[in-house]
């Protein structure tokens, strides 16, 4: 199936600006510069994804990132890390928001003149951009596709949802898209969203458990990057019972489609998420390039077995080619070369992809 995303056209209208500017190359200089990446979950594949595509970008523009976060979501000890990243002299901070008590602090790292942007976990609060999915819409999409593969609008039966992170907002927003894609079969009840917790081992045991109490669904949606391997371990030791999906492209997701035991994953995109928010930070600190709130669109990637469409405008590549990039963080950066010499190849291109902020949970 292909689907055509805003971030599609988005990629459309940056290219379409990129050939009517003649200004010359202003990122790529060999300046001292340092940028803070503080991440939710140290550690975890899909985070670690992020962190990839921000270091091809330090790579690209001559900067040094400085990784840090907690082991589990702990948004203080999170803002502990940036404050301590400033600190030590960081010039920027990226940042991805799972709490609101952030918030504050980070607005006081703006105010002190340091420019701060957000990825993957957002607070409108935060007086700073932020580099993400379509939440909403995204959840939609899975919703969608997981409704027709157990039936359709005539579907009856229990469909379950999990959310590691009950609360935060993005993870919300996917889990009202879901819901609303499965209110069109009036014969779904659906469960949950139940808390699934994060870290992969707790994460497959309150899977068990959910599917225990409910050996009868249909389906099982996971709403974070543990799930799809998760479910996949549990669909394949209970024969392939229920229709699993999820989120994001990591190795452990790719190899459950692969296998037959999930059926769909939704990517977001974390090359993206992490490239371009180090490219705005530094754009702010060589040219004083302001950094509105905003919202950047970082695409939504859907993948079953038998369809690969990464939009944001990128080739086409197959399932093997995907599931190779997943644990090669040199290829990743490669195949993403058009779209990262689109973005670095005039003076602050990236701000024609900036849109209002409440854009993100449409």
């Amino acid at each position: 199936m292909k689907v055509v995303t805003p971030s599609r056209i988005l990629f459309l209208m940056l290219a379409l600006v990129l050939a009517l500017v003649v200004a010359p190359a202003t990122l790529a200089q060999d300046d001292d510069i340092q940028i803070g990446f503080v991440v939710h979950v140290v550690g975890n594949p899909f985070i670690q994804q992020i962190v990839e595509g921000a270091q091809a970008a330090a790579d690209d523009l001559g900067v040094e990132l400085l990784v840090g976060g907690p082991a589990g979501g702990d948004a203080d000890a999170q803002l502990q890390a940036a404050q301590d990243f400033v600190a030590a002299g960081a010039d920027g901070i990226a940042a991805s928001v799972p709490g609101e008590s952030m918030a504050n602090g980070l607005n006081e790292i703006i105010d002190s003149g340091i420019p701060v942007v957000q990825f993957n976990l957002l607070s409108t609060s935060v007086n700073a951009p932020y580099v993400g999915e379509r939440s909403v819409e995204s959840g939609r999409i899975l919703g969608s596709m997981v409704l027709d593969a157990i039936g359709g609008v005539e579907a009856t039966g229990k469909v379950i949802i999990g959310n590691c992170f009950p609360g935060f907002p993005v993870l919300e927003n996917r889990s009202t898209g879901v819901q609303e894609a499965l209110a069109a079969a009036p014969g779904i009840e659906i469960l949950g969203p139940f808390d699934v917790a994060v870290d992969s081992v707790e994460n497959y045991s309150r899977w068990e458990a959910q599917y225990a109490a409910n050996p009868d669904a249909l389906a099982l949606i996971g709403l974070c990057a543990p799930d799809v391997e998760s479910l996949g371990a549990l669909n394949e030791a209970n024969g392939d019972a229920f229709v699993a999906g999820g989120y994001d492209l990591t190795e452990g997701n790719l190899l459950a489609i692969q296998e037959g035991h999930a059926f769909v994953t939704i990517g977001q995109s974390p090359f993206l998420q992490g490239y371009l928010p180090v490219v705005m930070l530094v754009d702010s600190i060589r040219n004083g390039t302001p950094l509105p709130v905003g919202f950047a669109d970082s695409g939504t990637q859907i993948v079953t077995a038998d369809s690969v469409d990464m939009g944001n405008g990128l080739p086409s590549v197959s399932f093997d080619e995907l599931l190779a990039m997943s644990s090669d963080p040199a290829a990743t950066a490669e195949f993403y070369t058009p779209w990262s010499d689109c973005i670095t190849g005039a003076a602050s291109p990236w701000s024609c992809v900036l849109e209002p902020i409440e854009n993100e949970g449409m």
